[in-house]
């Protein structure tokens, strides 16, 4: 399958090493507001066909799945772009900067009968089945409390503190923590509870996030630019936990027992090896294509929106509206 590359910064670049190095897709366009940008990406990355206007790469017939990476602020219009010319779109995540978005990018994909995939890429990973199975395994017991934290350092990167951009660190990072917790406990979620602190630019540039849930379960989040965690996540039952060493792609899973108050380590979980990690998103877009899904079982519509709805209601309570929405 011919793969077109939307954008061509630093995640694309790890889209552009992943696509190379699969034996199912070959690296067939990037484009790029500058054309001299996408010939050196073109020339760097083994890419067949170097565009300097995203409008040509989807005139061109031959590509097949377009992976739109761009700002935040600029998912929605391409994608929808993509999807009007008729191509299967892979999306960086999030989705789109608000639920109305998703909602109508959702809705033209299922009207083409085209699939339409969020890049949210640890939903893809094998570590997200196996911290499942321990759960429904009933190892660490039932499932009360999740808690996760997701810091880096980019608080010059004016992509992230960029209002015009959707900047800020939910829609970049406590995504990461929103979906850690909806893959345990799913996304109806009763209340939400939470609270900022702002970069000079008014965007979120640390944030604390609770999530209550039925039956007395919770989530707390934390994520932040403004400095580097250790990324991990828990899951804790009452009769253990499982710690994900890094949410972004957890290196290993630690499977904890407890004595009292105290807990032990059971074991350690290795995961395997991986290209980028990212090969586990686009091979989920190709098996989802091959069995005529507009939509990967992985990371359905419906997750997407959830999430979508939860961070509209967090930005809500932030009191941030982005330029462009007003």
């Amino acid at each position: 399958m011919n793969v077109a590359i939307i954008g061509a910064g630093f995640i694309a670049a790890k889209m552009a090493r992943t696509v190379a190095a699969l034996d199912e897709t070959q690296s067939y366009a990037i484009a790029s507001r500058s054309l001299d940008k996408a010939r050196a990406f073109a020339d760097k990355f083994g890419v067949q066909k170097a565009y300097g206007s995203y409008e040509e790469l989807l005139a061109d017939d031959a590509v097949d799945l377009v992976y739109v990476a761009l700002p935040h602020s600029h998912h929605h219009e391409w994608t929808i772009k993509a999807l009007q010319a008729g191509k299967y779109v892979l999306c960086e995540k999030p989705l789109a900067v608000n639920a109305a978005q998703a909602q109508e990018m959702i809705s033209l994909a299922e009207a083409k009968n085209l699939l339409l995939a969020e890049a949210m890429w640890t939903r893809y990973l094998p570590s997200a089945k196996i911290i499942s199975d321990i759960i429904s395994s009933g190892e660490i017991g039932e499932p009360l409390t999740v808690s996760a934290n997701v810091g880096d350092c980019n608080f010059m990167n004016d992509r992230l503190t960029n209002p015009k951009l959707a900047g800020g660190c939910l829609l970049d990072l406590t995504v990461y923590a929103l979906n850690f917790a909806a893959m345990v406990f799913g996304t109806d979620v009763k209340r939400i509870a939470a609270s900022m602190i702002p970069t000079d630019t008014g965007v979120d540039g640390q944030n604390n996030v609770m999530l209550e849930y039925a039956g007395g379960k919770m989530s707390s989040i934390f994520a932040t630019i403004f400095t580097v965690t250790d990324r991990s996540g828990f899951v804790y039952g009452r009769e253990g936990f499982v710690q994900a060493h890094d949410v972004f792609n957890p290196e290993k899973i630690t499977v904890c027992g407890v004595n009292g108050y105290k807990h032990f380590v059971k074991r350690e979980i290795a995961v395997p090896a991986q290209i980028t990690g990212f090969e586990y998103e686009v091979l989920a877009c190709l098996r989802a294509i091959e069995s005529g899904r507009t939509e990967c079982p992985e990371m359905p519509h419906g997750e997407s929106l959830a999430i979508m709805r939860q961070a509209d209601e967090i930005r809500r309570q932030f009191g941030i509206v982005y330029p462009f929405e007003r």
